[in-house]
Formats: C-alpha cells, sequence, structure tokens
C-alpha cells in the first residue's frame, strides 16, 4: 500500500516555472514506478511523465517532452515533475500516480494522489 500527497501547484504565468513534488508513505518506495497524469476541465486524465524505481529511464508525452523533467529521491520517498517554459494549455489537476509495473503506471496505475491544482496564466 502506499499513500501520496502532491504538493506546489499554483498560478503562475505563461513562460513560468514550477516544481510538483509527491511524497510517498509505505514500504519499498524504490520497488514503485511512479507517474505524473493531468486532467484539465472537460478533458480526460492524461499521461505526463513516468520514471523507473531505481530513476534510471523516465518516458514524457510528446506535449510535454524538453519542458518537463521527473525525477525520484528514494532517500526521501519523493518524485518530482519540473515543469518549465509553461503554456496556459499546461493548466489542469496534476495528479501523482505510483505502481510496482512501470507499463503499468503509464496506463492505469494502482495508487493515486489527490491532485494538485496548476494555472497558467496567458
Amino acid at each position: 500500500q502506499v499513500q501520496l500527497v502532491e504538493s506546489g501547484g499554483g498560478l503562475v504565468q505563461a513562460g513560468g516555472s514550477l516544481r510538483l513534488s509527491c511524497a510517498a508513505s509505505g514500504r519499498a518506495f524504490s520497488s514503485y514506478a511512479l507517474g505524473w497524469f493531468r486532467q484539465a476541465p472537460g478533458k480526460e486524465r492524461e499521461f505526463v511523465a513516468a520514471i523507473t524505481g531505481s530513476g534510471g529511464r523516465t518516458y514524457y508525452a510528446d506535449s510535454v517532452k524538453g519542458r518537463f523533467t521527473i525525477s525520484r529521491d528514494n532517500a526521501k520517498n519523493t518524485v518530482y515533475l519540473q515543469m518549465n517554459s509553461l503554456k496556459p494549455e499546461d493548466t489542469a489537476v496534476y495528479y501523482c500516480a505510483a505502481d510496482p509495473l512501470l507499463r503499468v503506471v503509464i496506463s492505469t496505475p494502482a495508487y493515486w494522489g489527490q491532485g494538485t491544482q496548476v494555472t497558467v496564466s496567458s
């Protein structure tokens, strides 16, 4: 069982940056692949980024490649999403997710956080 709590969301102007954090509780944090998803108003939840348990491999949606960076600190049981060059279309609730399997964390992860709002003004 993993509990996930996101933080770091807020209001930022287009072109700005934010860093989201997701603190996890539970055992064997490093055995879980972690991911970030987002859901904009009126749209379905979509995959943003994922990282393997060791942090050795990362994956990104095409829409955020080159602008967002996912990372993790297994000593702190925390995963991060650094978001640069933000655009108004990045406005959404961002969710942290975890699953033992990478191929599952990018689609239907078992564990979810409660979400944090990111708003990018034009």
